[in-house]
């Protein structure tokens, strides 16, 4: 069976309605829609990257030419440079033509147009200069300026695109938790492994230990415990009986269970978790670009300019060559090629730089996104703290010799909290026996004979049942292990409880620091955990949170996030599990750590690529820092040309002044050039920490 990679529906191989090879992989399909919606943007980006090769190529072999000041065989240096440029401006530059056309039509100017002028009015030139020479006054061309805006533009875009890709593949991998065949119990009581999508309400599944838990259900036979930890982020298992449900994605651990389905197809919470991935993805409003406002107003304010200057000096002179060159050293000294680069390579430097700092940022809005937030939402688990079980207190007359009695019982069992408690144990230099006569108690706890003692381990329910006696001693010590949220394990040794092991999440080093740090940057700091209200309490207290949600389902966890955001707040979720893919998607940042599952790295915006929480600061700092820039650049760009434009119009032409093309493209030049430099600044930043 073969998973299509846009529905996530089960396809036999042999009977796949469409198969399509991308990147050396086969994949099948259900349908022509489903082929189509998958297909199409893979060739897209595929289309991309080689425009990209193209343009870039051209681009530096035309720069090369322009600097080299030697003969060239068979044409000359301007003609060679026209013959390499053209390719770039018409086949490489075509969607930004179209992308302008479709914006006049509309009334309107954006980036598009922006890159259109500027490239084009470089290329227009230099062809006049190439085979009409009589018509300019100047015989200097700019190939290799329009190529190269237009190449390093399209690498932005293909950034972009691969970014998009990244998000459909989270949905993809979101669809994998499923399995694709379940264990039916047929009427007659036989089992029969069926494919999972035939499954219907109330039918019967069997799930060993170790199996994913195929759908939605309610269990009516066994016991075990459950690693729910992909879903609700909780990182031990939880006991499942007679009567509790049971999430399909899942993975049961111990006792085989049986589960009767109540939710199918899209019903079902891994469907519903997909549907608001994709959901918040598609919702997400694009930054509009301070280049585009500016553009809207800029471009046709020069071009009213230029033709005024033109029609003034032709009919003040008589003179069409004086005209002209005023026109063009208009266009040519306001040409917002400099704006058309300003944001991008300010983002890229920002993204290379945040790349050197363990933070790989998927795309210049999350970059800008940044630096206005005002909210962060933390996921608890593998997030604040480290993710993995360890002893914390062992409280018992000689805990020595406790310890080292229940980590021999537990050495049997494949349970974590159990795995933990060995480990401690054999960190200590602990010798551990082989127990005899061992029992796992399904979801509560374990059982056995010890050195010739009968020990019995468990949940404080497991001790009610078995009817063991505890003293008040013992039963205030669980009562202050429990307000600090921390998991207990009870001993019990010939009907009395004798000790207690705890065991809980380690806090991460810096945690409660990256949370000061945040709170002294003016940030509200939120916890959203599908951990118990007792433990989500006590680590809020410990890194000094105020605000925290406990017991919080993936669905709750964007609605947490939707009411931070209805309060109008910019809110960035940080997380690591499948459980926190749907809140990162619908956070105006999604923040996932480089230690999580691949579905929350391809789902959120930032990826802090070294698992530290430190790198939540820096991202903010390296986000104001590229904002900064870009507006600097911007600046710099607009002003600059803006107050050459009275200077190229021929204002100052009674004084002497006047602007000669060739010099009207070199401020031109020096303005892009400036603005890459002042971009490149950026890497000097360094995190305040």
């Amino acid at each position: 069976m073969a998973r299509d990679p846009v529905c996530g529906m089960f396809v036999d191989e042999e009977h796949a309605a469409f198969t399509a090879e991308v990147d050396g992989r086969t994949y099948y399909f259900c349908s022509e829609a489903c082929m189509l919606t998958f297909v199409q943007p893979e060739i897209e980006r595929r289309n991309l990257k080689r425009i990209v090769v193209f343009s870039l190529g051209l681009g530096l072999l035309t720069m090369a030419i322009m600097f080299y000041g030697g003969p060239l065989p068979f044409f000359s240096k301007e003609l060679w440079a026209f013959l390499l440029a053209t390719p770039v401006q018409f086949i490489a530059g075509w969607r930004y033509y179209r992308g302008a056309w479709g914006a006049a039509k509309a009334g309107t100017m954006n980036m598009d147009t922006l890159i259109v002028i500027g490239t084009t009015t470089a290329w227009v030139y230099g062809t006049f200069v190439v085979f009409l020479p009589n018509l300019v006054p100047s015989h200097e061309v700019y190939f290799d300026t329009a190529a190269m805006i237009l190449a390093l533009i399209l690498v932005g875009k293909l950034l972009e695109e691969i970014a998009r890709g990244r998000a459909s593949e989270a949905v993809r991998r979101l669809l994998d938790l499923q399995p694709p065949v379940a264990r039916l119990i047929k009427e007659d009581g036989t089992e029969e492994e069926v494919p999972v999508e035939t499954v219907m309400p109330f039918d019967v599944l069997i799930v060993r230990p170790g199996d994913k838990v195929p759908l939605d259900g309610q269990v009516i036979e066994g016991a075990s415990s459950v690693d729910e930890s992909m879903i609700t982020g909780e990182s031990i298992p939880v006991a499942k009986m007679v009567g509790d449900e049971v999430i399909g994605g899942t993975v049961n651990k111990e006792g085989a269970l049986k589960v009767e389905v109540t939710k199918v197809g899209m019903n079902t919470t891994l469907q519903q978790i997909v549907h608001m991935v994709e959901e918040a993805q598609l919702s997400r409003a694009p930054i509009q670009r301070i280049a585009d406002t500016v553009a809207a107003y800029f471009v046709p304010t020069v071009i009213a300019i230029g033709l005024i200057s033109f029609v003034g000096w032709y009919y003040g002179t008589r003179d069409f060559g004086l005209a002209l060159t005023s026109f063009v050293a208009v266009v040519i000294v306001a040409c917002p090629c400099a704006m058309g680069i300003a944001t991008p390579t300010a983002i890229l430097v920002g993204a290379a730089q945040g790349a050197r700092n363990g933070i790989l940022i998927k795309g210049g809005d999350y970059l800008e996104k940044t630096r206005e937030l005002q909210a962060i939402a933390f996921d608890k688990t593998g997030t604040l703290t480290k993710g993995e079980i360890a002893v914390t207190d062992v409280h018992a007359p000689g805990s020595d010799e406790l310890l080292r009695l229940v980590a021999s019982l537990e050495r049997r069992s494949e349970h974590p909290i159990g795995e933990a408690i060995v480990k401690f144990a054999e960190e200590k230099g602990l010798n551990l026996p082989e127990p005899k006569n061992f029992e796992a108690i399904a979801g509560k706890g374990v059982r056995g004979n010890v050195d010739g003692l009968e020990m019995i381990a468990g949940t404080q329910r497991l001790m009610e049942e078995i009817g063991a006696e505890m003293d008040d001693g013992i039963r205030s010590k669980a009562d202050e292990l429990f307000e600090q949220g921390k998991t207990l394990v009870f001993v019990s040794t010939r009907g009395r409880v004798t000790g207690i092991i705890a065991v809980a999440d380690q806090l991460k080093e810096n945690a409660a620091q990256v949370v000061s740090k945040l709170r002294s940057m003016g940030l509200k700091v939120v916890m959203i955990t599908g951990d118990n209200e007792r433990t989500a309490e006590a680590i809020a207290k410990k890194v000094g949170i105020d605000r925290y949600l406990a017991e919080v389902l993936p669905q709750d966890k964007v609605g947490e996030v939707r009411k931070l955001q209805e309060e109008e707040l910019v809110v960035a979720m940080v997380g690591d599990g499948i459980n926190d893919a749907p809140a990162l998607a619908q956070a105006d940042v999604g923040i996932a750590l480089g230690s999580g599952t691949d579905v929350a790295m391809e789902t959120g915006g930032i990826i802090l690529i070294r698992n530290n929480l430190m790198d939540v600061v820096t991202a903010i700092q390296l986000s104001k820092a590229t904002y900064s820039k870009i507006k600097q650049n911007l600046f710099w760009a607009f002003g600059y040309n803006s107050a050459l434009i009275p200077v190229a119009a021929g204002v100052f032409r009674s004084l002497g002044i006047m602007m000669h093309p060739i010099f009207a493209a070199g401020a031109m030049a020096f303005s892009s050039i400036s603005v890459i430099s002042n971009s490149l600044l950026l890497r000097r930043f360094k995190p305040e920490v």
